[in-house]
């Protein structure tokens, strides 16, 4: 019994051989786009940090100024007070952490005494002896430098040197000192002010953006550019949901177990750990530092700083390696090469503030990729799906001379499908890419012995796959009588170069079902070699060609030859060719070439086989067990 394929829906025929991807882009525009693109976001970062953390935080408020509304508020009060309300967070929030970092402050001067022996103690141990060891070259040179002392005057005292010059004015203007002093701060409350405008705007006109977006993306097919808009939309807040789920979590945790060790000030920093954690990869890492130097600082020993370094460790690990694999999975639809790539690039471009947004950007770039057809490169690039299908990368494994890969592979798919549709799905489309390359002449011969050897490699190895059933026989084995032979299956190969390998193939299909095969080589059935043919007790001849078009007079004249020598009513099939060939269509292209059955894959070959099987006459050495 054949299971549904998780890799049907990649499988590709022979003619089609990349389908879906669109035409290719001219390089040198995609060249100049990016540049324009990339210096706009560098040189326009202050306009358009504010304007895109203003549109991330509407996305994340729009929920619930939809539950207020939904509760008959009006969309000006919903608005007004979920901002009132999100404001009011952030202020609690900060004045938790102001409160921590003014008790801090108050307390290291207590901690001062510990530092400076800890410090002296390295020093000597470290800095000390390396002092020590270039004494003898510093007193080389500071010798030199004696000697090049400038003379001093008559009376033994120094030359005089000249008086640096002042400026005119010493004093530094009101204004200048108001600017020094209140620049730093009041930069980022003008941001946060432009920020909180701007999203309370996009919030009050939130369906007129996303019909202005929907004309920008892709108004001629507004099904799909909504498709696409939903799709980022549940991402983005499964991503942001998880995230804040999971930080607050981490944050909490550290906060308890630092409080366990004694770390002063537990809950500043779980705080800033589960603030600082939005940041990838390095995030945590930064929010270690300052509890693990605290920590340093406090006890005269080393074992509370070792403490709470291991706490970071473990609960870091717990969290990035078992938790939040379950949690994500492939929700971002985001590959990791990609998240690196984003957090390099969006850091690089915009700063910290870039870093924290690397993510959720790049995760928009993915879906709109996915589902715009003239920026489906940004899919392939960052998407987490794979670039080939398992039929690409089956074809292009055997034209790289990768056996291994080509066997991995296959191990790691009949995990979940069967031997029939392994080789049905992904290797005979392989194949047939191959056989219609090797027809326009674009195969070196000795690229196709390289990949002859890989396939036979293939069908050596998975001679030993197994398929067993719950009683532990392949379903529906056939058997022969006590001491009757089981008829055969003459598995012929056509005259194309990877017919011999598709018919091994066959012949192992039929020896998991308990049928017997004989692999036959086209050589075997010249004119001249065919009397040497063994064809007694044969059901069956079935004859591979994989690519092959109209009715080529060699098929008609073996088919010929065949009809000659096998027993008569022995019927004949022709089978593996592409399904759009017009001999599987077209009645009068099949009387022309003179088979008794037609094939479009191995499945459709077996079930011919069976069928011949098991209506063979009683008399016949065959049986089926029920």
């Amino acid at each position: 019994m054949v299971k549904a394929s998780p890799v049907a829906s990649g499988s590709m025929g022979a003619k089609g051989r990349n389908p879906g991807r669109g035409p290719a882009k001219d390089p040198a525009k995609m060249m100049t786009l990016f540049v324009l693109v990339v210096v706009t976001l560098y040189f326009g970062r202050e306009v358009l940090i504010p304007i895109t953390l203003a549109v991330l935080l509407a996305f994340l408020l729009a929920p619930l100024v939809a539950l207020f509304r939904r509760w008959r508020l009006g969309r000006i009060p919903s608005v007004l007070l979920v901002v009132t309300v999100t404001i009011g967070v952030l202020l609690g929030i900060g004045s938790v952490i102001g409160g921590q970092i003014g008790s801090l402050a108050h307390d290291l001067p207590n901690y001062t005494k510990t530092i400076e022996t800890k410090a002296a103690t390295i020093q000597a141990e470290t800095i000390g002896r390396v002092t020590k060891f270039m004494q003898p070259a510093r007193k080389t040179a500071q010798g030199g430098a004696a000697a090049s002392a400038p003379a001093a005057t008559p009376g033994g005292q120094m030359a005089p040197t000249a008086a640096p010059a002042r400026g005119s004015t010493g004093v530094t203007s009101h204004w200048g000192v108001v600017k020094e002093v209140l620049g730093p701060v009041l930069s980022p409350l003008a941001t946060i002010g432009i920020v909180f405008i701007v999203a309370i705007f996009a919030l009050l006109q939130s369906e007129d953006l996303r019909d202005r977006l929907i004309r920008l993306i892709g108004a001629d097919d507004i099904h799909r550019t909504t498709i696409a808009m939903d799709d980022a939309d549940s991402r983005l807040r499964r991503y942001f949901l998880t995230q804040l789920t999971v930080n607050t979590t981490f944050g909490i945790v550290v906060g308890v177990g630092l409080f366990f060790i004694g770390v002063p000030n537990p809950v500043l920093w779980g705080v800033l750990s589960a603030l600082l954690r939005f940041i990838p990869y390095i995030g945590s890492m930064i929010s270690a530092l300052l509890p693990i130097a605290l920590a340093a600082a406090v006890e005269p020993g080393w074992s509370m700083a070792l403490w709470t370094a291991a706490l970071y460790i473990v609960v870091e690990g717990i969290t990035g390696q078992l938790i939040e694999p379950l949690l994500y999975g492939h929700s971002t639809g985001i590959s990791p090469f990609a998240v690196v790539v984003a957090a390099i690039f969006w850091s690089w471009v915009w700063g910290p503030v870039g870093l924290f947004l690397s993510t959720p950007l790049t995760l928009c770039l993915v879906v709109i990729g996915r589902n715009v057809k003239r920026l489906e490169f940004l899919d392939v690039m960052f998407g987490d799906q794979p670039a080939l299908s398992p039929v690409e990368t089956f074809y292009q494994r055997l034209l790289a001379d990768d056996a291994d890969e080509v066997v991995e592979q296959a191990e790691t798919l009949l995990k979940d499908m069967t031997l029939a549709s392994y080789y049905d799905e992904v290797a005979l489309p392989g194949m047939q890419l191959v056989a219609a390359d090797a027809d326009r002449g674009v195969l070196e011969p000795e690229q196709l012995d390289t990949v002859k050897t890989a396939i036979y490699e293939l069908v050596e190895t998975l001679a030993e796959h197994v398929e067993p059933t719950g009683d532990g026989r392949a379903e529906g084995v056939l058997v022969a009588p006590a001491g009757l032979e089981a008829p055969a299956i003459l598995s012929i190969a056509g005259r194309g170069p990877l017919d011999e390998p598709a018919s091994a193939m066959l012949v192992h299909l039929l020896q998991q079902q308990g049928i017997a095969g004989r692999l036959v080589r086209y050589d075997d059935v010249s004119r001249h070699a065919l009397q040497h043919l063994d064809v007694s007790n044969v059901a069956m001849a079935a004859i591979a060609y994989l690519d092959i078009s109209g009715s080529p007079a060699h098929l008609r004249y073996l088919i010929r030859r065949l009809r000659r020598y096998l027993p008569e009513g022995t019927p004949i099939l022709v089978g593996l060719w592409p399904h759009e060939e017009p001999a599987l269509q077209q009645e009068r292209m099949r009387t022309t070439i003179g088979a008794d059955h037609y094939a479009s894959s191995f499945a459709d070959v077996m079930a011919q086989c069976r069928s011949v099987i098991e209506h063979r006459s009683p008399v016949e050495p065959a049986t089926q067990i029920a």
